[in-house]
């Protein structure tokens, strides 16, 4: 006769069953649930909080690179980063000491919201090609480092280094972005000759220029530059994006203005310059400066009055400042991208071009930040055609004097430098691709997440109405 199970046993026995039907249950829901639910996002914190800032945007590249998205969240925690967490981005963080934070799609649904939110200056910029890169710059070392190549190779972003040759038989169709290495487009040799003409590197400088003009068919150096501002202003007109620092900034400018006149001092190309050359200066052919007037003697150590005077001595270096400026995140995405930072006040430096005076800069032309307390803009960008372009005074972010034979900065003494990251704002602002912009500028988010976060807050069944 079978024995009539205790109350203990009956107890056990529904506990059982209903922790194998409530398992049951779960995993049926879990099955039905869609794979999104699972995903995870990583996010990139660019605020105090990041232990790199440099190598961070590397990483991010890197991954658009590889052919995943990103989100660039502008004005969120000092322009920080999300991303699904796909491919080594998790391994690639820990290896840079990158600093991120691994979060639900729920989570990261929330921050969008936040983000996109009317009531806040934030805003979502999807990332999602990255741009192909080229330096211009000689393929011989000059007695000075570029503040460019090096903040490119600590962030491990990829580039190729094209010159003259390069330039002039058009190869610049296969880069999307295109940085200036320090350079003087009017043919002056940087104006090192009064101090430097006598040192080898100079000379060498000299010479190889003066080959490579005669060899594409160019009597002088300065006309061979006036080809190639010629053909980088193409570039930049047909949808190029275009970085320069130093004196790359108004050497190109002036190279422009100067297309139809000799403004090269004897000493350099054995020619005088054209009468009353500043009167002739044609200002509708540049694209960031206008009535500025140019300096002719050749022991000066300035091209025009573009540039601010030299004030070594006059500062104190801790007392140097420039400020960001802040833009409308949702209706001035390109300003704010190339203005992201922890900081809004970056410590000042200098360079051949430190900064630029105001009343030289087009009224079309947008200042991103100026020189505290002074008339001087320290870094503007504007378009020109279908392209971009953007200028930045001084030499290195890091090196407030910097001069000729200064050892190279070393950026792992640097990884939060906020000067240097306006460097690589700039890198990264033409992944953010124009169509992209206006299709999803009132999402901000890839279609994955949009259905998730819609879902998530006005209910489900909207799968198939994710965003084109």
């Amino acid at each position: 006769m079978l024995k009539k199970p205790s109350a203990e046993s009956s107890l056990l026995f529904t506990v059982l069953i209903k922790q194998l039907y409530g398992k049951i249950l779960l995993t049926a829901f879990l099955l039905l649930l869609p794979i999104s639910a699972f995903a995870q996002y990583v996010l990139i914190p660019m605020d105090q909080n990041q232990t790199n800032h440099l190598k961070a945007y590397g990483m991010v590249y890197n991954h658009i690179l590889e052919g995943y998205d990103a989100n660039w969240l502008l004005n969120y925690r000092g322009g920080s980063f999300l991303a699904r967490e796909r491919g080594d981005i998790v391994r690639n963080a820990r290896l840079r000491n990158v600093s991120i934070e691994r979060i639900s799609d729920a989570q990261a649904a929330r921050i969008i919201r936040d983000v996109e939110s009317n009531s806040s200056n934030t805003a979502v910029v999807p990332l999602q090609e990255a741009p192909t890169i080229a330096v211009y710059s000689p393929s011989h070392l000059l007695p000075w480092d570029d503040a460019v190549t090096l903040a490119l190779t600590y962030a491990e972003v990829p580039y190729d280094v094209i010159y003259n040759d390069e330039i002039l038989e058009g190869k610049l169709e296969n880069y999307n972005w295109l940085h200036l290495h320090h350079e003087d487009f009017t043919g002056q040799y940087g104006k090192f000759w009064a101090a430097y003409r006598n040192t080898p590197w100079y000379q060498r400088q000299v010479r190889d220029l003066e080959e490579m003009a005669s060899r594409n068919g160019f009597s002088k150096v300065s006309d061979m530059k006036k080809a190639v501002v010629s053909e980088i202003r193409d570039f930049v007109g047909l949808g190029g994006f275009m970085f320069a620092m130093c004196s790359a900034t108004d050497t190109f400018d002036i190279a422009l203005a100067a297309l139809e006149i000799d403004i090269v001092p004897t000493q350099f190309d054995g020619d005088p310059v054209t009468p009353n050359a500043n009167e002739k200066l044609d200002f509708s052919q540049t694209l960031a400066f206008e009535n500025f007037s140019l300096t002719f003697d050749p022991a000066e150590y300035r091209h025009a009055d573009i540039d601010v005077p030299v004030r070594l001595g006059q500062l104190d270096e801790s007392l140097d400042f420039f400020t960001l400026f802040e833009f409308s995140a949702k209706w001035d995405p390109v300003p704010s991208m190339l203005t992201q930072n922890h900081v809004s006040s970056i410590k000042g430096f200098y360079g051949q071009t430190t900064a630029f005076r105001m009343e030289t800069i087009k009224s079309n032309v947008v200042v991103l930040a100026r020189n505290s307390g002074r008339d001087e803009a320290k870094y503007i960008h504007g378009n020109y055609g279908e392209g971009f372009w953007t200028f930045y005074g001084g030499h290195d972010p890091e090196d407030y004097t910097h001069r000729v034979g200064d050892p190279p900065t070393d950026l792992d003494l640097f990884p939060n430098s906020p000067g240097y990251r306006l460097i690589l704002n700039n890198i990264l602002f033409p992944a953010a691709q124009r169509e992209e912009l206006k299709t999803h500028m009132n999402t901000g988010m890839d279609d994955e997440l949009f259905t998730h976060f819609m879902n998530n807050f006005f209910g489900t069944g909207i799968e198939d109405k994710a965003v084109d």
